[in-house]
């Protein structure tokens, strides 16, 4: 197969960068801003997240099965990209530029919008990168590309609201969804249409002949896949556990609420140097060992969060920039170029192309992991007699609590997803073997076919 442009992959990866920005105050900003300044309940609003993750054991694999079976001249997956796009915006304007008589049914209908909206996004859209290249480590070329847009686009979601703060002196949480929602309704048409013109869909997948049932079996048995994605969720906890502690840990510790955007900003920074270091280690040592380095060092790197002392917040910067390097390879790159190899695997099985099922089932367990790192992060803090309400006083027990969550507890779910993954068996040389074998099938089945 001949080599991807480089101009290709960016336009590829440019498509996630709105995405990202998108998403990040979803999980940031939505819930303290729904909850403080539109008086809806913490336990409603965590209610209502139970129920998009349950609406999403469904509609994840069935947004799979149906953009693997979509016919049109467009492709497979621009179609599906197409028709999200709109839905994703019209979700977002409404979630985070709301009326001021907005009610709980308002952020329902949103919330539930954008969730079908990101599922007929990201499904199809991922399942197209990982169909771009058949080379194991152009793979990487490609989730390196998009991984670091969508670094950019967590970055700008706080660089935007940061530089209004700092030059202008506008800050608060609807100033902040305002800026960067308005931001990225004017961003996303523009990369996604780009995305959509300039990147070509490879048309040379198989017409689906396996039935359903056999199929899912077939996943099933792909043990590849099953320790990717179990190792994935695993670790992803460990990240989830830290994402709603972070400012808890600045603001109630380190003494320092109001420089916490300074240390994100750092982090993702590093992170997004991080990925062509990811893409070359991988390179030399291969994927499944590179992302076990990944593991090692971010579950080496967090306890050390928890030698800090309050009034100590640049003393976190080194150990931020050492964590977010990691990141640069464990969350998105690594993986997701390990993802296109496991759907090789089961091409050869199936003798079809099925990667939005594939993807679909890892958007679901992606989606799982945040609400569970999520739920343990925070019922962790309950546990200890945390409480979170500013000024209030909490004691060295509760205290370190919070810094135990926060700097040690996720390292235990590090080093249980790098002995998960440990012995993932496809390599190289391995990948290169099912790829000759899937491309004689087809030689074979196009010779057959021209003979009759």
């Amino acid at each position: 197969m001949e080599r991807l442009k480089k101009s290709t992959i960016a336009y590829y990866s440019l498509a996630d960068l709105p995405i990202a920005m998108s998403l990040f105050p979803v999980a940031v900003f939505i819930p303290r801003f729904w909850a403080s300044d539109m008086g809806v309940s913490l336990a409603l609003l965590a209610t209502i997240g139970i129920g998009v993750r349950i609406v999403d054991v469904i509609t994840d694999p069935l947004m799979g099965y149906i953009s693997d079976h979509t016919r049109s001249r467009f492709g497979r997956r621009k179609p599906w990209v197409f028709l999200a796009t709109p839905i994703m915006m019209a979700s977002i304007w409404m979630l985070f530029m709301p009326p001021a008589n907005a009610s709980v049914v308002h952020y329902t209908i949103c919330t539930f919008g954008l969730s079908i909206a990101t599922t007929m996004l990201l499904i199809p859209y991922y399942a197209w990168g990982a169909e771009l290249s058949t080379d194991y480590n152009e793979r990487s070329a490609v989730t390196g590309g998009r991984a670091m847009a969508g670094i950019a686009g967590s970055l700008a979601a706080q660089l935007v609201p940061g530089g209004a703060l700092l030059f202008f002196g506008i800050g608060g949480s609807s100033e902040v969804l305002m800026m960067v929602g308005t931001t990225m309704l004017v961003l996303m048409p523009i990369c996604v249409s780009l995305c959509l013109w300039r990147v070509p869909e490879p048309q040379t997948h198989q017409d689906s002949v396996v039935p359903v049932l056999k199929g899912l079996k077939i996943m099933w048995q792909n043990r590849p896949f099953k320790q990717l994605v179990l190792a994935f969720m695993i670790g992803s906890i460990g990240t989830s556990i830290t994402t709603p502690l972070y400012l808890f840990f600045i603001a109630d510790w380190l003494g320092a609420e109001e420089k916490a955007i300074y240390m994100l900003t750092f982090f993702f920074l590093s992170s997004f140097a991080a990925v062509p270091f990811w893409v070359w280690l991988a390179a030399k040592i291969g994927k499944h060992r590179a992302y076990l380095a990944a593991f090692f060092l971010l579950a080496f790197a967090h306890p050390l969060y928890l030698l800090l002392g309050p009034g100590d917040f640049w003393w976190m910067l080194p150990i931020t920039l050492l964590t977010g390097f990691a990141g640069g390879g464990f969350s998105a790159t690594l993986p997701n170029s390990m993802k296109a190899d496991v759907i090789d695997l089961d091409t050869l099985n199936s003798g079809e192309n099925r990667a939005a099922l594939f993807f679909s089932s890892w958007s679901f367990a992606q989606k799982a992991t945040g609400t569970i790192g999520g739920s343990l992060a925070l019922f962790g803090l309950a546990l200890f007699g945390f409480d979170p309400v500013p000024g209030a006083t909490n004691g060295p027990d509760e205290l370190f609590g919070l810094r135990f969550l926060f700097s040690t507890f996720p390292s235990l779910f590090f080093l249980t997803g790098a002995a998960i993954v440990w012995s993932y068996p496809i390599t190289e040389e391995r990948q290169k073997e099912i790829r000759r074998q899937i491309e004689e099938r087809e030689a074979q089945q196009a010779a057959a076919a021209g003979s009759t």
